[in-house]
């Protein structure tokens, strides 16, 4: 049952990631930040960095794979609203 669950989490941490993807894309293209909320994105990370943590401890890397690449994307979600609020 375990493992079903990893699975299911690993999944939904894949797809999360891909959501982040065209999020970035368009703060990159448009060079803006307009709309996106750097507080939900920054929490976001800082909970992908705790599970990352645990996923580490629990000794599995399946899982924590999944949170790392979530943690890629939404990472550079946050970077490039610091520099596009910046620059506006």
């Amino acid at each position: 049952m375990s493992n079903i669950v990893n699975i299911i989490f690993s999944v939904a941490l894949f797809l999360n990631a891909a959501i982040f993807i065209p999020q970035a894309v368009r703060i990159y293209t448009t060079k803006s930040a307009q709309g996106v909320s750097l507080l939900t994105f920054g929490g976001l990370l800082v909970i992908q960095f705790a599970t990352v943590l645990h996923a580490i401890m629990m000794r599995d890397y399946i899982l924590l794979i999944g949170y790392l690449l979530s943690i890629l994307t939404c990472g550079t979600v946050v970077v490039l609203v610091l520099i596009n609020k910046r620059n506006n």
